[in-house]
């Protein structure tokens, strides 16, 4: 039987979960970490990737940057993102093997 102590942090944690798995409950948000499970990409690249507009997939990243699951660097003119989250590589990495590797 769990302590308060535990049932507060298993509480803590679930919720935790709960939102990384809202941000993955959309297909483009989904495919998108799919793609940077191989490594980063450009905007350019994912906008290929995914056949949507621009302004969707800004959307999208914007989810993502604000939940600190992807992080930008920008090269020259060029903006590339990464997988930025240890927990989230970990679970897409899964979900990679099992979904989307050909």
């Amino acid at each position: 039987m769990l302590n308060e102590s535990q049932n507060t942090k298993l509480a803590e944690n679930a919720k935790q979960a709960e939102q990384f798995l809202k941000l993955l409950a959309n297909q483009y948000r989904l495919q998108i970490l799919c793609s940077l499970v191989a490594g980063e990409r450009s905007v350019g690249e994912l906008e290929s990737l995914l056949n949507i507009s621009q302004s969707a997939l800004s959307q999208h990243l914007a989810k993502l940057r604000e939940s600190e699951v992807v992080a930008t660097e920008k090269k020259g003119q060029m903006v590339y993102y990464r997988l930025a989250s240890i927990e989230a590589n970990a679970i897409l990495s899964t979900l990679y093997l099992i979904y989307c590797k050909d």
